[in-house]
């Protein structure tokens, strides 16, 4: 049996899906502020609207689904090949694809370092997700720490 879902099932599911304070999101900024980390979330003061941002260690962090930001793209894409709407579904992740590098390139000219998190890692490897910004805020502080 296949799942096939009729247009208004697939309608529903598609308006469904939040841009922001998703529950890959909620998830990290649950666990950074039981360590008693503070914030900034979807911050649109810089490029891409970063889901996470620490102003004062210039950190913009990114929770990205694997669907719409194409992880293993290079798997995903044959899928996407043989489906219903595949013109429409590769060209839409691939610009996502895009526009995630063109934000990174811009943040990074203007001195912010990206982190960027794949949904799945953040739902079974929290903890490792939050490991992963803890060294980032050290490895900053010990770099203004040598510069002084």
């Amino acid at each position: 049996m296949t799942d096939v879902l009729t247009k208004e099932q697939r309608h529903k599911n598609m308006k469904n899906i939040r841009a922001k304070d998703t529950k890959i999101e909620v998830i990290l900024r649950r666990a950074l502020w039981k360590k008693g980390y503070r914030y900034r979330k979807n911050y649109k003061k810089l490029p891409g609207s970063p889901d996470i941002v620490f102003t004062k260690y210039k950190i913009a962090i990114f929770c990205d689904g694997e669907f719409f930001h194409g992880k293993d793209w290079e798997i995903l894409k044959p899928r996407l090949d043989k489906s219903n709407n595949s013109e429409f579904w590769i060209s839409k992740i691939s610009r996502n694809r895009e526009r995630d590098d063109e934000i990174n390139k811009r943040l990074l000219f203007e001195g912010w370092t990206v982190i960027r998190f794949w949904g799945d890692d953040i739902k079974k490897k929290t903890d490792e997700c939050v490991k992963v910004i803890e060294e980032t805020i050290q490895d900053i502080v010990m770099d203004d720490l040598d510069l002084e």
